[in-house]
């Protein structure tokens, strides 16, 4: 009777629930592949907080944006317009994720001591900045003056766990997707302003798919890379277009997630940590 009191009591506990574990958190994440209008910064702060009530009511707990979608990537007239961090554009964007409680990723420009930067903000749900990265990959020969080369890859520990954030042409780098994966994160978010010839889409998703997938592989993380609909205004790409098709890897190079070509998007992911 002993050992049979001891078996049953064995088998039980055995068959006792393991509770949830941290890393073993789901997490919702809104590609938010918006229309941004070059020089409209009240617009496309409309379409931003449209995304965002959208994401919201879907249950996500990040939204990411695309790259410099307040003014417009290459857009000329950022050197005069753009905003310091903090400033008129960030509390905006801070405002609004206290507002919807959701963490923001997003891209925009700051003019920062003369200089002016492709920056990405992570935003947490109480209004807070927790990173800010200022683009290293700037592509010089595209605007006149070019904006001003970041240097450092940076990572932050979340409720969500370790998030890195580039921007764009700096998923192209071996070396900082290389400094990026020593810092072990959880999570890359890759704002994305992806452009190309009307004629040449919607091949050229394909080649944004392709380098996604090498940051997530690289990295070993799930790779978030969120693209614009729009289209360059002036310098030497005026006229190219953003098609959209922003694009989710896993660390494998799964694709987990795609949005629409040439049209706004908002796609949700979910990771398990």
């Amino acid at each position: 009777m002993k050992k049979l009191l001891f078996l049953l009591i064995v088998i039980n506990l055995n068959l006792t629930p393991m509770p949830a574990t941290a890393q073993q958190k789901e997490i919702k994440i809104a590609m938010a592949q918006i229309y941004s209008l070059d020089g409209d910064r009240d617009g496309n702060f409309v379409r931003i907080e449209n995304a965002i009530i959208e994401a919201k009511k879907k249950g996500a707990d990040i939204v990411t944006f695309p790259e410099s979608c307040i003014l417009g990537w290459l857009y000329a007239a950022a050197h005069e317009r753009a905003n310091a961090i903090p400033g008129q554009d960030s509390d905006k964007l801070c405002a609004l994720a206290k507002k919807y409680s959701i963490y923001i990723n997003i891209g925009l420009d700051e003019k920062e001591n003369g200089n002016l930067y492709g920056a990405a903000l992570l935003i947490d749900d109480t209004g807070k900045i927790l990173l800010k990265h200022h683009k290293i990959n700037v592509l010089a020969e595209l605007m006149t003056p070019p904006y001003s080369s970041g240097s450092t890859v940076e990572t932050v520990e979340t409720k969500f766990g370790r998030i890195g954030v580039l921007i764009c042409a700096d998923s192209f780098l071996p070396d900082l997707l290389a400094k990026m994966k020593d810092k072990k994160p959880s999570i890359l978010l890759i704002p994305y302003g992806w452009a190309a010839d009307e004629n040449e889409w919607p091949q050229h998703g394909k080649e944004l798919e392709k380098v996604v997938q090498n940051a997530a592989v690289t990295v070993g993380c799930p790779a978030i890379g969120t693209d614009l609909i729009g289209e360059i205004s002036g310098g030497p790409w005026r006229g190219k277009t953003y098609g959209g098709q922003s694009v989710a890897s896993d660390k494998n190079g799964k694709i987990i997630g795609r949005g629409k070509d040439r049209d706004s998007d908002l796609v949700m992911i979910t990771i398990r940590l």
